[in-house]
């Protein structure tokens, strides 16, 4: 694909970015609200060499074709959608789901409802609400007003204009190292365009449904008995922001059975960027039911 890694496979009818690197046990990695494969960069060369990693975009994101109106982003259909990549590729057996951000609650999502087909779960700086009611405008509505917006800020340019700039922020905030890996050519290839504009509004605008339907699954479907870990970063700054952050994280962990809690720190909320070794560290502690543990030196 014009020297971009990966190809495209058809995910629940929907074009869908794929990348698979390195050899192992398999390990699934999606990323955060408006995410795309390749910030997952860092992380490869410390996983592949023991896993089989694979990275896909969600519908409208990276290079993945949108998904058709009037579908809407929910948990359990990006359960779904990961059980879905992982069939195309042929990789049927139990797999650790890891998940950034927004995408935490489809990895959780799917943990739950794919007990048999999850080999570990780790949680990379996941949201978190502490009381999540589900939003007061159904989804329908919303979903509408978001494609609309999109449309009207394409139409006037602005993703051509500022998309590139508006991403180079995103990391400059969402790090401590302020460094974006990522290249110019990825970075407008992806980030200048409407359908990742779209793509990333409708994720923000199914925030509140995700957090109340994974809050229900919670009630009905228990975690499988496997390694599941909770990865907070840490600024190190004692901010009053930064200590609730962190204490959300850890409540997390004890919402979730005792789940392993880990800090990263110093490290921004995209710690694939700022820490990718300790992303590295909890995949290959959560060692599947085949064995195939990880190196000593990075488990």
């Amino acid at each position: 694909m014009n020297g971009v890694p990966g190809r495209i496979l058809s995910v629940a009818g929907v074009p869908t970015h794929v990348v698979v690197e390195g050899a192992g046990p398999a390990c699934v990695l999606s990323g955060g609200l408006g995410s795309s494969w390749f910030d997952w960069d860092p992380v490869i060369p410390l996983l592949s060499p023991y896993r089989t990693v694979v990275r896909f975009d969600r519908p409208g994101l990276g290079l993945s074709a949108p998904a058709p109106p009037p579908l809407t982003p929910t948990a359990a259909g990006e359960a779904a959608r990961i059980l879905g990549v992982l069939d195309a590729l042929g990789l049927t057996g139990p797999c650790t789901v890891v998940g950034h951000s927004l995408a935490g609650f489809h990895a959780e999502a799917f943990a739950r409802l794919n007990p048999a087909r999850t080999a570990g779960l780790v949680l990379v700086d996941s949201s978190v609400e502490e009381d999540p009611r589900g939003p007061a405008v159904p989804a329908a509505p919303r979903a509408a007003a978001a494609r609309l917006l999109a449309a009207g800020l394409g139409a006037a340019g602005l993703p051509l204009a500022l998309g590139r700039t508006a991403r180079r922020l995103t990391v400059r905030v969402g790090t401590v190292r302020h460094r974006d890996p990522a290249s110019d050519d990825l970075v407008r290839r992806c980030y200048r365009t409407t359908r990742v504009l779209r793509a990333g509004l409708l994720e923000n605008a199914s925030y509140a449904g995700l957090a109340a339907e994974v809050a229900a699954l919670r009630a009905r479907h228990p975690l499988p008995d496997v390694p599941v870990t909770v990865l907070a970063a840490y600024g190190a700054t004692d901010s009053p922001r930064e200590l609730r952050r962190l204490d959300r994280q850890r409540r997390l962990a004890a919402e979730l059975g005792g789940a392993h809690f880990r800090i990263a720190a110093p490290a921004g909320h995209l710690l694939m960027m700022d820490d990718p070794a300790a992303i590295a560290r909890a995949v290959l502690s959560s060692v599947p039911r085949s064995g195939h543990p990880g190196p000593e030196d990075l488990a």
